[in-house]
């Protein structure tokens, strides 16, 4: 079958890391995306637990400008729970620099970035993570002239939910003009945080004697039900979704929906696939049954669903 060029290119973002890879991996992991020509954006950054120390501040920004380098838009993300001192120095240090745009993972960054703002109207249009609870359009209208550019959306808020909030015929107007939309598109959905880590709790050890176990779980560590079900994953302090959600099917929901850029979310195998399968769909018009299909076939750590996208239970498998 011809390919058929949609007439909407979306951009696509490859999200922060939810899990620590061992500092080889994540490297390996990190040039093999620079060296791809379908991620033009890369989100980075700790947006999970601080304790997980390796990769530090400066380690983030040597690797943002290495992919700055090569042409990557390189975004600097922030923690989603934000509970001590420590956090929240490293939260204004990331906030503060000018070298790349950041993410404001929560309320505390929004109002660091929005004084910054404030101050030299001329930084880096910030994005609005998706943790910080933006459900309308007034909530969005608010925040957007603080130095916003780029909206991501509750994980779970529906495609028309998201046309509702920020159309394409009547986007909300940041600082520096309309806004943008980028929609999580795939990978396993963070669904909750807590203080306490769920990991730790699981090996019957403190949080701040953890032994940092969540490093043995590459795509964190599943759940399952009464009756062997997948049912969710425990990845430190997050608790996501088992399966993986994924939007490769759903071009005419998003470009109805005003979206302009994509998210796929890091895993441990076939991310590559799902990356060159997103943009063969939905940039180069491939049929997306035969790409849905080759990507169950590589071997990704969860079945593929769709439901909450389309107003329906999350666990709604894709359909073929």
């Amino acid at each position: 079958m011809q390919a058929t060029p949609p007439r909407h290119r979306f951009g696509l973002t490859v999200g922060p890391l939810q899990y620590w890879w061992p500092r080889d991996q994540m490297l390996a992991f990190y040039a093999e995306v620079a060296d791809h020509p379908a991620a033009d954006t890369v989100v980075l950054g700790e947006v999970v637990c601080s304790r997980r120390n390796e990769f530090k501040t400066e380690d983030w920004m040597a690797l943002a400008r290495d992919l700055a380098g090569a042409g990557k838009t390189v975004v600097l993300a922030t923690l989603p729970l934000v509970t001590t001192e420590a956090e929240l120095r490293t939260m204004r240090r990331l906030c503060e620099q000018e070298e790349f745009a950041v993410e404001a993972g929560d309320a505390s960054a929004l109002a660091v970035l929005a004084h910054l703002h404030e101050a030299r109207p001329g930084r880096h249009a910030f994005v609005i993570g998706p943790h910080v609870n933006i459900y309308n359009r007034a909530a969005l209208a608010e925040i957007a002239p603080l130095g916003a550019g780029t909206w991501v959306p509750p994980l779970e808020l529906a495609l028309d939910a998201v046309a509702h909030v920020n159309p394409a015929a009547d986007p909300v107007r940041g600082a520096a003009g309309p806004v943008l939309t980028e929609v999580f598109a795939f990978g396993r959905l963070p669904l909750a945080f807590s203080a306490r880590c769920f990991t730790a709790r699981h090996h019957r050890l403190k949080k701040d004697e953890c032994d940092f176990r969540c490093r043995d779980d590459a795509d964190g560590l599943l759940l399952a039900t009464s009756e062997g079900e997948p049912f969710l994953v425990l990845n430190g302090i997050q608790t996501q979704s088992a399966a993986l959600h994924c939007l490769l099917g759903a071009g005419p929901a998003l470009a109805a929906a005003g979206v302009h850029r994509l998210r796929l979310s890091p895993c441990s195998r076939g991310f590559v696939q799902a990356l060159e399968g997103f943009d063969a769909v939905l940039n180069a018009g491939a049929p997306a049954g035969e790409a849905v299909t080759q990507l169950r076939a590589a071997g990704l750590p969860g079945v593929l669903v769709d439901g909450f996208a389309h107003r329906r239970p999350g666990l709604t498998a894709v359909a073929a």
